[in-house]
């Protein structure tokens, strides 16, 4: 039977892993990818390793998300993230939008109003838990928009994300100009608690970045942002607390959070849905930007047998593609979506095995 789990780890993470296996205490960051439906896939490695294996650890952990990475990191700091991670599962594949007549795809501004329903709903009178985790720090990543981009318009957005294109191709770092990161953090947990803004886990100076509380007034919208894909939701504008501007997805800057930790901070765990860490979305199409760096020295990658991903529904991860795919077959994309979450259980099966029995040859350099 083909094996579901590949695990890649960077240099320093393997020497870790062939020296002392992996424990809970070891790991101090776990990032969440954008990507849309394919964060469906790892609903049963979160539900593990929130719900069983890292409360093992009794230690500060940061979560660091972007896009469908974000709510995923932020269900994790509910209680009882188990349940919180299933009804997130059960939410997401029943989510379905209303098309006008004589439209291809239902309007952003219909699927932005619904998305802060969903919001309020999942977290609404809960933000306590989030915001104030004794063990984790939540670390939420959007996209502001700059000069072109400060502000959302019919034809300055597209003009403007034309502009952020040409120039990332030229030099990641350049892009900055048109769009920063800006990372609402909630305050420190652990021992470092004070209510104060926690140190970034990662180094922000690989790419123009700020820092901003993350607070009740804040989190519904600077969620929203970094879930709001551009031409598909609104940005998201005057964020309480941060610098005036459109908010968009935090994929956008940081897609896959192929980002400089901190070794002090630990081993970066990272539940993907593939084995390539992409710096940006406009980066997807730049081949030589998927390669590993010095920056995932202490990163485990826990991601899915492309040969399995093939035996899914489709013969691939839930995607953004089926929404069209499907149309107006609701019953027949969820059944296809809830076939490769329940597939995925074997992810976190398997994980768990390796833990009880980590064998360093199952671990391939990333």
């Amino acid at each position: 039977m083909t094996r579901a789990l590949r695990i890649h780890a960077g240099p320093a993470a393997l020497a870790h892993l062939r020296r002392d296996g992996l424990q809970p205490a070891a790991v101090g960051v776990i990032p969440g990818a954008a990507g849309g439906p394919k964060g469906l896939i790892l609903g049963p490695l979160d539900r593990f390793l929130f719900g069983e294996w890292l409360p093992q650890g009794g230690h500060a952990v940061d979560l660091v998300g972007a896009s469908i990475g974000a709510w995923r990191m932020a269900t994790a700091c509910l209680d009882d993230p188990v349940a919180a991670f299933e009804r997130l599962e059960r939410d997401y594949i029943a989510q379905d939008y209303e098309v006008e007549p004589g439209r291809s795809r239902p309007t952003p501004e219909h699927v932005s109003a619904s998305f802060a329903r969903n919001l309020r709903d999942f977290f609404g009178g809960r933000l306590g838990e989030v915001l104030h985790h004794p063990r984790y720090r939540l670390h939420i990543v959007t996209s502001r928009g700059r000069h072109l981009l400060g502000h959302e318009g019919r034809w300055r957005t597209p003009l403007g994300y034309a502009g952020a294109f040409l120039t990332n191709a030229l030099r990641r770092r350049a892009m900055g100009a048109w769009l920063e990161r800006v990372v609402f953090s909630a305050p420190a947990a652990g021992p470092e608690r004070g209510g104060g803004l926690p140190e970034l886990p990662f180094d922000p100076t690989d790419y123009r970045t700020r820092q901003v509380p993350l607070q009740a007034d804040n989190f519904m919208p600077a969620l929203q942002a970094s879930c709001s894909i551009p031409f598909v939701l609104q940005a998201v504008h005057h964020i309480p607390a941060a610098p005036p501007g459109a908010y968009w997805d935090g994929g956008i800057t940081d897609y896959h959070l192929h980002l400089r930790w901190r070794p002090a901070r630990g081993l970066v765990l990272y539940p993907h849905f593939q084995r390539q860490v992409i710096p940006g979305w406009l980066d997807k199409g730049l081949r030589w930007r998927h390669r590993p760096t010095a920056a995932l020295d202490h990163t485990i990658v826990l991601s899915p047998d492309p040969d399995w991903v093939r035996r899914l529904p489709n013969g691939k991860l839930p995607d953004r593609t089926d929404f069209p795919r499907y149309g107006h077959r609701l019953a027949e994309r969820m059944q296809a979506w809830q076939t490769a979450v329940r597939e995925a259980q074997r992810l976190a099966d398997e994980f768990a095995a390796w833990l009880q029995r980590p064998d360093p040859a199952r671990v391939e350099p990333l």
